[in-house]
């Protein structure tokens, strides 16, 4: 449904984006992580056709970006990070221009906007002037206008913000939705929503993917990350070298005061071994649980940025929008 293959941007003193390639099945749900000035939004721009690329190609819905960018935008419902609304005009004027310039049919715009407003959860405010919204009630406006032509993919960068935590478990709710119908591309900064809501994930960084797969297995993949709390009545140096001899086990450390720390390999799960280690030894075993890596652990781990880099690349955007 979406092929990216060797994207790049070069600005006047940066590479943006280097050599991205990816590709994203119909009815997929894809996370697309990375700190600022990673290049994710310009990625996104540029598969959308908002900002031309320097190199490579995309492919969305059969059409070539190239070839056929209106029939791509025509394909993608796109919501950015900061939308640009018109503040004079109330709610459901706002649907009507855009299923008009989405192509729409007048016979049907009536009811596609009652249903995106339905959906997107501002069918209270439909009358109201959108420039007396919250951001909030702004961002989902943006949503309903990002929908209203139905469009099979759809790319939201941080659709959740500014929204309260009710509003943003009906958002979640509605982009898992969405994904029976939709190809959806979600950037976003809470990782959690990532987990409830994506079954893959891509991280870039410095322009380039550094992690692609599932939830799960990149934290499976994430070697040492999961550990393991042991609190034993045992003999502390033989608890800590029995501990360490335990395959999947990477390194030990101990308080002092009979509790351990066992940093273990992928997502190998020790706890049988430990419980089975105690009844042999006749050690008393006080704690005993295991931690696996979030995908936040995963992020920090594969991203590494100096913050005065980090705020380069919406400045460059900016410049060369």
């Amino acid at each position: 449904m979406i092929e990216v293959e060797g994207l790049t941007k070069r600005f006047v003193d940066k590479e943006a984006v280097a050599n991205v390639s990816f590709f994203v099945p119909e009815g997929e749900v894809l996370g697309f992580l990375g700190p600022n000035g990673a290049g994710k939004t310009t990625t996104m721009r540029m598969i959308t056709g908002f900002l031309t690329p320097s190199g490579g190609a995309v492919r969305v819905a059969g059409r070539d970006l190239a070839r056929d960018p209106l029939g791509v935008r025509a394909a993608i419902g796109y919501l950015p990070e900061n939308i640009a609304l018109y503040p004079e005009m109330r709610v459901e004027e706002y649907l009507r221009f855009r299923a008009a310039i989405e192509g729409v049919p007048s016979r049907d715009a009536a009811a596609r906007l009652d249903e995106v407003a339905e959906r997107c959860m501002v069918a209270d405010v439909r009358r109201q002037l959108i420039g007396t919204l919250s951001k909030g009630y702004r961002q989902r406006v943006g949503l309903a206008g990002a929908l209203i032509h139905k469009p099979p993919v759809l790319i939201l960068d941080e659709p959740t913000v500014g929204l309260d935590p009710r509003q943003i478990v009906k958002v979640r709710e509605l982009i898992a939705e969405l994904g029976r119908d939709h190809t959806v591309i979600l950037s976003t900064h809470i990782l959690p929503e990532v987990e409830q809501v994506c079954r893959r994930v891509l991280i870039i960084d410095n322009g380039k993917i550094v992690a692609d797969g599932t939830p799960d297995s990149l934290r499976a993949g994430l070697a040492g990350a999961a550990e393991l709390t042991v609190q034993l009545e045992a003999p502390e140096g033989d608890a800590r070298a029995a501990l360490a001899a335990l395959a999947g086990a990477v390194g030990v450390k101990s308080d002092g005061n009979g509790r351990f720390r066992v940093a273990v390999e992928g997502g190998a799960d020790l706890r049988r071994h430990v419980f089975a280690l105690a009844v042999e030894k006749k050690w008393v075993l006080l704690e005993l649980t295991q931690t696996m890596p979030s995908l936040e652990d995963v992020f920090l781990r594969l991203t590494t940025r100096d913050t005065a880099v980090e705020a380069a690349e919406p400045a460059e955007e900016v410049a060369n929008g």
